[in-house]
């Protein structure tokens, strides 16, 4: 996924959960963005791992602890993104976000 194409705010907005629901359950919606929101903080996490693994060293010690600019880019760069439950909420209002619920497939939500 392209965290950076993602339109999401990166401080916490208050929304009207019956605007954003419609004729469908609160709770549905709730639970789907947060399962939605489990899976996007594990991909960040793999990703991050991935990249940091680079960089990973098998003698460190603690008087080889050294600066690693690119290192520290990349955690900044991680830092700045939207917290995955920001993420999860601005694809579910995008519409891009579906799921199925008691044996219905692809129950899509729309605006």
């Amino acid at each position: 996924m392209d965290y950076k194409k993602l339109n999401a705010p990166t401080t916490t907005i208050t929304r009207d959960l019956n605007s954003m629901c419609g004729e469908t359950n609160v709770y549905e919606v709730i639970n789907v963005i947060a399962k939605r929101s489990n899976q996007i903080a594990v991909d960040i996490k793999n990703e991050l791992d991935k990249k940091l693994q680079e960089f990973a060293s098998v003698t460190d010690s603690l008087e080889e602890i050294h600066e690693n600019r690119e290192q520290i880019e990349i955690s900044c760069f991680y830092e700045r993104l939207p917290k995955p439950t920001l993420m999860a909420t601005q694809e579910f209002i995008d519409g891009g976000l579906s799921y199925h619920i008691n044996g219905k497939k692809n129950v899509k939500f729309d605006k």
